[in-house]
């Protein structure tokens, strides 16, 4: 299933591979190994906010669109799973 996100994370996970990219011929040129981690941090930085859009966006498309018609307990749990979610 595609939602409205999917877009916006395939850029951000091109942007990250891009990212990527550029670390690798980094490394090949022989830079500094705090400039590497600094820059790998920003792709793994990248990847986890893509990651984190993804499972936000499946928890209120997919999760919340399956109990929106169910018992206020249901509603509420996913509530709180969306809000420790964060966490990720």
């Amino acid at each position: 299933m595609e939602h409205a996100s999917h877009p916006d994370i395939v850029k951000r996970l091109r942007r990250a591979h891009g990212h990527l990219a550029g670390v690798i011929a980094m490394i090949e040129e022989g830079r500094p190994c705090v400039d590497l981690a600094q820059q790998l941090h920003a792709v793994e930085s990248a990847v986890t906010n893509a990651k984190r859009a993804l499972i936000h966006d499946h928890m209120e498309h997919c999760l919340g669109e399956g109990v929106d018609g169910g018992s206020k307990a249901a509603r509420a749990a996913v509530a709180e799973f969306k809000a420790i979610a964060k966490y990720l």
